[in-house]
């Protein structure tokens, strides 16, 4: 067997098993192995040029030297490099006499390591170089043209398989992503569904909707602020869907529903073996939102070891997954929201001041139902249209005494208060008119016949009292107070602090 059939059969060889990868990690094995077999050599390496350092960085290095004096982690700058020039003319580069002759500095470094000869090949496809295959011999002189031409056709076969993995990886995070994205935007579909109506004409909610308006074309970081039930994810999903990042998903987070162990993963990632259980790479919520909106709902229960890597974010745009070597940039639009006094918690130590200088550029305060009672009639007609549907009644209109005594009352729990009274109200009902007990409400009949003189404060605050006195003072659970005027726990422990409601002592 002559020389260019042994040629022919290695370059064979080389085209079958690199053209059968399909991740970038077997693909470098697979070139090592190969190399090995085809190409006489003391070092081997193959760099990729990375545009974000202008620099070359080694993927394969092959090696027979006894010491090595450019490794694996080296990374050589374009400019001035032998892998530069031949990147910038597309060409191969020869230096026959490395240990008379050092044209660039890295060949100091390569006569370091007993090196008489380097070669060069630029990897191209379609006229784009990809990288440098690096070939050193321990002797020197000019090549065989045979071997030259031998080696030209290893690199362009190198290049490709590249060029194919990457395309295939690239096709596999692409339908990763998209399968993620799917799964993600079905369930929000689910808890969307229907709500997406902006409800309300008083002065005070539609400019909340022109602050929303104004806002949304920009990348501007927004703060909600508001009681709980006010709709502020409402309004943060309408900021996304009126601005450029629409066609991307917004991704929800809420940040008091998950162990303060685990905000970090969901919200950054983490890397296989990151901590015990993690069995897989996972993506976090930036990286899904990424070109998006991320929206990060009650942001003031957020651990403070979070909080200063969620400022990184906001300072500089990278994430670092748990586990994880190298930072990820990534390019999400943060819509946070809160029910609490971010300032008030500052003072208490839980929250960064620094955080809320960076969350607060631009503000929008919901306002509460108490504070738009000229919507209400608009929003029960819109609930009762909802849940007629949902629970296949019949009904179609309110009676005006129950409109009438919705209008009057306090709403602790605000517009979303609003919707489950409507709707226990409809899966109680068979009628066509809907007709609201007083008891749905947690009030006596005598509560609806006028506002108390001193004003809805004064009136939020009988309520609550006789809702937590037919509970007996039970805040939690199914049947406590909480649950029967539809807010959180903590919620009405907050409203009842500032209320002055205390429970009373018993003799």
């Amino acid at each position: 067997m002559n020389q260019i059939e042994r040629n022919y059969r290695a370059l064979l060889s080389v085209a079958l098993v690199l053209n059968s990868q399909r991740d970038m990690r077997s693909l470098w094995e697979a070139i090592t192995v190969e190399i090995t077999k085809a190409i006489p050599w003391a070092r081997a390496s193959i760099t990729l040029y990375d545009p974000q350092i202008d620099a070359f960085q080694f993927y394969v290095l092959a090696t027979t030297v006894p010491q090595v004096a450019l490794g694996r982690d080296a990374v050589v700058p374009r400019h001035g490099s032998g892998m530069g020039w031949v990147y910038e003319h597309k060409t191969l580069h020869i230096r026959p006499d490395l240990k008379n002759e050092q044209v660039f500095p890295e060949d100091k470094l390569y006569v370091q390591e007993g090196l008489g000869r380097m070669i060069n090949l630029p990897l191209l496809v379609k006229g784009q170089c990809l990288g440098i295959l690096n070939i050193g011999t321990r002797e020197s002189g000019v090549p065989d043209p045979g071997d030259i031409e031998f080696l030209t056709q290893v690199g362009m076969q190198i290049a490709y398989a590249i060029d194919h993995v990457q395309a295939y990886e690239q096709i596999n995070l692409l339908r990763n992503q998209l399968a993620r994205e799917n799964v993600y935007l079905n369930e929000e579909l689910r808890l969307t569904k229907n709500i997406n109506k902006l409800v309300g004409d008083s002065t005070v909610f539609q400019h909340v909707l022109t602050l929303a308006r104004g806002v949304a074309p920009t990348t501007t970081t927004v703060l909600l602020t508001g009681e709980t039930g006010t709709g502020k994810e409402l309004i943060a999903q309408t900021i996304h869907d009126l601005s450029p990042r629409h066609r991307k998903p917004m991704v929800r987070v809420n940040c008091a529903s998950f162990p303060a162990g685990l905000v970090e993963s969901e919200l950054f990632g983490h890397e296989r073996g990151a901590f015990t259980g993690a069995d897989r790479t996972r993506e976090g919520r930036f990286e899904l939102a990424h070109e998006g909106t991320l929206f990060l709902d009650e942001i003031g229960e957020m651990p403070l070891e979070t909080q200063a890597k969620l400022l990184r974010v906001l300072q500089d745009g990278m994430i670092d997954r748990l586990g994880g070597k190298q930072p990820i940039r990534v390019d999400v639009r943060i819509i946070a929201a809160t029910n609490r006094d971010l300032s008030e918690a500052i003072k208490l130590g839980t929250f960064r001041a620094d955080l809320l200088y960076r969350l607060n550029v631009f503000p929008i305060q919901l306002p509460t139902l108490r504070e738009r009672p000229e919507d209400i009639p608009s929003l029960a007609r819109y609930f009762l249209e909802l849940y007629a549907v949902k629970l296949c009644r019949s009904c179609t209109h309110i009676d005006p005494d129950s409109l009438q005594r919705l209008v009057r009352y306090s709403w602790p729990g605000n517009v979303r208060e609003l919707a489950n009274v409507i709707e226990r109200s409809l899966i109680l009902s068979h009628e066509s008119i809907l007709r609201i007990d007083n008891h749905l409400l947690g009030l006596q009949d005598s509560s609806f016949t006028s506002l108390p003189s001193s004003g809805l404060k004064d009136f939020e605050r009988r309520h609550i009292l006789q809702t937590l006195s037919l509970t007996a003072w039970r805040i939690d659970g199914l049947d406590g107070a909480a649950a029967r005027l539809g807010i959180p726990p903590s919620t009405l422990r907050s409203r009842m602090k500032q209320l002055g409601i205390k429970r009373p002592t018993t003799n």
